[in-house]
């Protein structure tokens, strides 16, 4: 994306992904890309339609006219024929409609199509020539929409302002990357590609300067060999994935692949990847379908386009910067009118970091652009996953509605969770009617055979097919947006490790309330499920995100996809029954790597940027290939005091963080009788000198003679807890004698509220420290 850094930056993601850290090769996206994509899906194109009958024609019509157009001026072209549209010629064959404007530069565009579409199949065009061939054929194109647009009556069907050019635009210019360098594993100065930009119907057609960063469109890959292809295509999904970071308003994005003729349209959305059949533009045919997808791209609406349209950017210079305008829609049960609440921000703090999956954002937000400054709410824009896309799916309000409920009756926890505002479908309109978004939405506007072919089920080429089906079949995500009251920054924004130490203890404190008394999980613990909170008496922790909560006993439904913070049993299995020593241990996780790579943006780049080019960091691999992976590395740190100090403990910076991280092992992984994660003989249990341990023990049923500690250690669930708590509140105390000490400054984006933080006094004081401090005997 474009770095226009005097006006953009404030709208930049500032909660830096944790994901594809390291400078080598981003491991596993390529494997990735090819689970989810979908080759030789017809319909591809035809998402870009327009949903109305009458637009569709005129649209058709123009494409129609432009390609009779474009042969007409290749036969002078190879003719030799100068000024093809220059309506005074005489003798010419097959002749362009006299009302097509005279212009030297659309001879050049001809001879240059001429070029490429001339080109033996046998003969191979490399990346850096296919390019401004590539660039001629758009503004060729362009050229004629913006004439064609007003002599089809698309003028007065179609707004100006819902019209656009497809241009080229320079290529000198920075891609933002999604994290901290998650871009070196694909050194992206050494091909050639070319960027798609939105431009008004009104603007010049020629090669744009680099736009503003959310009027970018796509990005097309050029391909110099077919062997180039899957290398091609991953290029393409980096740089999509930067896309989706950079535009806080992409429901799903295009992007193109040229190789040769040959060109692919492919359309990311959360799940899959999906790229049409070659339009090969050396035949008449393919240049008709690939100029009937600039059109669309031109005429269709913005939601078509994969842009959101309740998430707008508005440009006012008085305001120093661009502005998001959120519209977040309430339905009306008694009238079923949908009413929308505008809130306005310039603050994204979490952009969507990921290729795929549910592509949260948050934003702090206000009621006013006037008070943008102030924000007084966080919104989440998530794209979740329900099975159904049913409107009245709302887990995450009904969790809060239960947990307030039963917390307004005291005030020691009263401020441990988040305010519900609002929460529902964002709507979007298709015709005369208002739908609820969901992914399924973009076939909902579409014919049913071009649903049908879109869905695998016409004859795409071989296991594509089942492939594409099976995709659509297995769930529905639905776009959904929360606005709560705002509770401060994300736990990843901290300004020192006291702060984070406070807002652990605290959201542990919040955690057990959520499970003593409702019995609820949260399922979800990342750095941004925990806020920090200035209130007038201190810092404290405020739990947010329980899209994924569940209840104690019963199974997930579904996982969180960023499986850096999952617990090992939640790894091995994601519909298994959760626990609540499954959240302490995504605790544990977040504060190492907190601890490891930094607690604030400013931290974690500058140790980026010290890191050798490999380096070897072994908490790397909890974000780095499978499920599996993930579990059998975690397995493997925690396995032993001996292995979390060598392969966490030690890589983790000086502060308080890192004898929390110690201290809260021994807690979860050395109660006795469950030492570690290795699997424990049944024999070896029966030597346990203590009987009560012991007792407790064999009621844990072993499976072929082993005993799993993870499974074991719930047999003593209620002491592990009254330790965690006792360790957070030691920790607590010491982190609130240091803020005070240094008198350390409150971030003024920070909510100012009254009332003090969950005490944890009665932990403190009362509850004996269980456990050993070293390795049990047996």
């Amino acid at each position: 994306m474009v770095n226009d850094k005097a006006d953009y930056s404030i709208l930049a993601g500032k909660d830096l992904s944790f994901s594809d850290i390291s400078r080598n090769r981003d491991y596993g996206l390529d494997d990735l890309i090819q689970s989810i994509l979908h080759r030789s899906c017809k319909a591809v194109c035809h998402l870009a339609t327009p949903c109305d009958p009458d637009l569709c024609t005129v649209v058709g019509n123009i494409a129609s006219d432009i390609t009779a157009d474009l042969e007409a001026c290749l036969l002078m072209a190879a003719r030799g024929k100068g000024h093809a549209y220059n309506t005074r010629s005489k003798g010419r064959v097959n002749k362009p409609r006299d009302t097509v404007p005279a212009n030297e530069h659309l001879d050049a565009y001809a001879r240059d199509i001429l070029k490429w579409t001339s080109k033996k199949s046998s003969t191979h065009l490399g990346a850096d020539d296919i390019a401004p061939l590539f660039e001629s054929f758009m503004l060729f194109i362009a050229h004629h929409i913006k004439d064609h647009y007003r002599r089809h009556g698309a003028a007065d069907l179609f707004k100006p302002e819902d019209c656009r050019l497809i241009l080229p635009v320079n290529n000198d210019m920075e891609v933002k990357r999604t994290d901290f360098d998650s871009a070196d594993y694909v050194d992206l100065t050494d091909f050639f590609s070319v960027k798609c930009g939105m431009f008004p119907i009104s603007n010049g057609v020629t090669r744009q300067k680099a736009p503003a960063p959310h009027l970018i469109f796509a990005d097309a890959e050029m391909v110099g060999h077919p062997d180039d292809y899957t290398e091609a295509e991953l290029r393409l999904a980096t740089k999509t994935k930067a896309l989706f970071f950079n535009q806080h308003n992409r429901r799903f994005a295009w992007g193109l692949t040229v190789s040769n003729c040959n060109i692919h349209a492919y359309v990311f959305n959360p799940d899959d990847i999906w790229a049409s059949t070659a339009m090969d533009i050396s035949g008449i045919k393919g240049r008709r379908a690939f100029i009937s997808l600039l059109v669309n791209w031109s005429l269709c609406t913005v939601d078509h386009l994969g842009f959101d349209p309740s998430i707008r950017y508005v440009v006012d210079r008085s305001f120093g910067s661009p502005y998001l305008k959120i519209d977040v829609h309430n339905m009306d049960k008694s009238t079923g009118k949908v009413e929308p609440q505008t809130y306005y921000s310039q603050w994204c703090l979490g952009a969507a970091d990921r290729l795929n999956g549910c592509h949260a954002r948050y934003f702090a937000a206000s009621a006013s652009p006037e008070s943008m400054d102030k924000p007084a709410f966080l919104i989440k824009d998530v794209w979740m996953a329900t099975g159904s896309g049913s409107a009245d799916d709302a887990h995450e309000s009904s969790v809060l509605d239960v947990l307030h409920s039963e917390f307004n009756k005291s005030n020691e926890f009263s401020g441990s969770f988040v305010w519900l505002v609002s929460a529902g479908p964002v709507y979007i309109s298709q015709g005369n009617t208002v739908v609820a978004d969901s992914t399924a939405t973009a076939f909902s506007g579409l014919s049913s055979t071009t649903q049908d072919a879109a869905k695998g089920s016409d004859s795409t080429q071989g296991s594509s097919r089942s492939k594409v089906q099976h995709s659509l079949n297995r769930q529905v995500r639905q776009h959904r947006c929360t606005v709560t009251k705002w509770a401060g920054n994300m736990i990843s924004e901290a300004e020192n490790q006291s702060q984070v130490v406070v807002a652990v203890a605290d959201a542990m404190i919040a955690l057990n309330a959520a499970y003593d008394k409702c019995k609820i999980l949260h399922g979800n613990i990342s750095n941004r499920a925990i806020l920090l909170q200035q209130t007038v008496d201190g810092i404290r922790g405020v739990l947010a995100e329980f899209d994924y909560a569940c209840y104690a006993g019963v199974a997930a439904v579904e996982s969180p996809e960023l499986m850096l913070f999952q617990s090992m049993r939640s790894l091995d299995n994601p519909r298994v029954v959760r626990t609540f020593l499954d959240d302490c241990e995504s605790l544990l996780y977040l504060v190492c790597w907190l601890g490891t790579f930094g607690i604030n943006k400013a931290e974690r780049a500058a140790y980026i940027a010290g890191l050798p080019k490999n380096p070897y960091l072994p908490i790397l691999t909890w974000n780095q290939g499978t499920t599996a992976d993930i579990a059998n590395a975690k397995r493997l740190h925690v396995a032993t005091e001996e292995t979390f100090h060598s392969f966490i403990l030690s890589k983790m910076r000086n502060g308080p963080l890192r004898p929390l991280a110690e201290a809260m092992y021994m807690a979860l992984f050395l109660h006795p009788g469950c030492y570690g994660t290795a699997p424990i003989a049944s024999e070896r249990l029966e030597r346990v000198a203590d009987i009560d341990i012991r007792d407790a023990l064999s009621r844990i049923p072993a499976i072929n003679g082993m005993h799993d500690p993870l499974v074991l250690r719930h047999a003593f669930l209620a002491a592990i807890i009254a330790n965690l708590l006792g360790v957070l509140a030691k920790h607590r105390d010491a982190a609130l004698a240091a803020l005070n000490a240094g008198g350390a400054e409150d971030d003024s984006t920070m909510a100012t509220l009254p009332g003090a933080g969950p005490s944890m006094r009665h932990y403190r004081d009362t509850v004996p420290q269980a456990g050993p401090s070293k390795r049990p005997r047996y």
